[in-house]
């Protein structure tokens, strides 16, 4: 049987590994002002530019019912079932989308990963590895479901200022947080963003402390692969988390850009590492 494996474009994955590991996607939009488009099609820096002149977030919208039922229908011309891999039911409403699509179809199995960026793209992976041993959708999901509650995502963010403007977080909690240096590591808990530590000084240094701290609670962990996605982080931001992962023993450490959906909410210097937990 020929399987597809789909996802949304909160993947993150840049164009090469999507071709590599043969994932299809679909766009999230974002509007800026006026202007609309389609995540991924332009630089991460005009998200930045804009919320700097306009003090205003852009605005995300999830891939709606006529985009996901042309995707499928795209993906069922050349394959005999699809696995798609939607963001977080407790962020978007992507997943109600694409569910209420496939229900109408045959062969479209939609899967809530509870995650987002990197945790998504762990567990469309190990589904292209399930897919090239021969395993079944059954075996495929069952594989899976097991999987998305051992899924790690763990950021770091270097000012709170698109969390206020999101509703995240008060003003008092702002000005509190900036006077004093703060910089909030956020964790995917039941694919919902919940804060967890505080960390004082400049972000290259709180990057160490953030990866140090989140193995020190994660101590038993699939070591095949692991994810660094970052928000235009500096590059001494990216060395210092590939260096930690590097010492725990990853066999393939990826670095990849956010895209504009997952940047809206973080800003600029974000950054978040990625793992399967045993």
């Amino acid at each position: 049987m020929r399987i597809a494996i789909s996802a949304e474009s909160t993947i993150d994955l840049p164009k090469e590994m999507l071709e590599k590991f043969n994932i299809k996607t679909v766009p999230f939009t974002v509007v800026m002002g006026e202007e609309e488009y389609f995540d991924g099609e332009f630089e991460l820096q005009q998200v930045f530019d804009f919320v700097s002149k306009t003090k205003k977030l852009p605005h995300t919208s999830a891939v709606n019912k006529v985009q996901y039922e042309e995707h499928f229908n795209k993906l069922l011309q050349e394959y005999d079932a699809i696995i798609h891999f939607s963001m977080s039911s407790k962020s978007s409403s992507a997943v109600f989308n694409a569910q209420s699509v496939a229900s109408e179809m045959k062969n479209v199995y939609v899967v809530d990963t509870l995650s987002l960026s990197g945790g998504i793209a762990l567990l469309a992976m190990k589904a292209r590895k399930f897919v090239d041993q021969g395993k079944s959708v059954e075996e495929i999901l069952a594989e899976i479901n097991e999987l998305i509650p051992k899924i790690t995502v763990a950021v770091v963010v270097d000012k709170l200022n698109y969390l206020h403007a999101g509703g995240r977080c008060s003003g008092l909690t702002l000005f509190g947080a900036n006077l004093l240096g703060i910089k909030p590591q956020l964790l995917v808990k039941n694919g919902q963003i919940t804060a967890a530590k505080k960390f004082i000084g400049k972000i290259e240094g709180v990057v160490k402390k953030h990866c140090e701290d989140v193995f020190n609670t994660f101590a038993d962990y699939d070591k095949e692969n692991a994810f660094i996605a970052h928000a235009a982080a500096s590059e001494q931001m990216i060395e210092n988390a590939k260096q930690c992962l590097i010492a725990r023993g990853f066999k393939n450490i990826y670095v990849m850009s956010v895209g504009s959906t997952i940047a809206c909410h973080t800003g600029p210097k974000a950054l978040g590492i990625m793992f399967i937990n045993k």
